[in-house]
């Protein structure tokens, strides 16, 4: 999958919204928080052409959902990814496989771009990290953006 910067919504009824975690559990590192990153190297997002169509997990994808797509991690994975620009960083489950470019390292739903405010720019450099799956359907709803 590629980066559809240029197909971005013009739909202004979702706006950007930052996640208030102040009085909620984080989420928890597979790694020591000592330890090195995942990965770090250059995101992409994709949108409204690939909405609608099957991931590779087999469900629809949803450019509004905090999903990506990566290369090799398992399908329902959970990753941190911290835009290393401006520090803002998102939980994302991984179901689809990409980016189809070899110098990116994940491609990133439209929200999730939003959100790290990477979809003006198309591409940023970004830092990943292993995480565990929220637990308590509480924790899910922190992560599903507003409509």
């Amino acid at each position: 999958m590629g980066s559809i910067a240029a197909s971005a919504p013009t739909r202004s009824e979702y706006p950007v919204t930052t996640f208030d975690t102040s009085n909620r559990p984080a989420a928890t590192t597979v790694a020591a928080r000592s330890a090195k990153p995942y990965a770090i190297g250059q995101a992409s997002w994709y949108g409204k052409d690939f909405d609608g169509k099957p991931t590779a997990s087999g469900e629809p994808y949803d450019m509004y959902e905090l999903t990506a797509a990566h290369r090799t991690l398992p399908l329902g994975s959970w990753v941190k990814v911290t835009n290393l620009r401006n520090r803002r960083w998102i939980l994302v489950r991984i179901n689809d496989r990409g980016p189809v470019p070899l110098e990116r390292i994940i491609d990133l739903s439209y929200s999730a771009a939003r959100i790290l405010r990477m979809s003006g720019r198309g591409i940023a450099k970004v830092q990943l990290d292993l995480v565990r799956a929220p637990e308590q359907t509480s924790d899910m709803a922190m992560l599903t953006p507003p409509r």
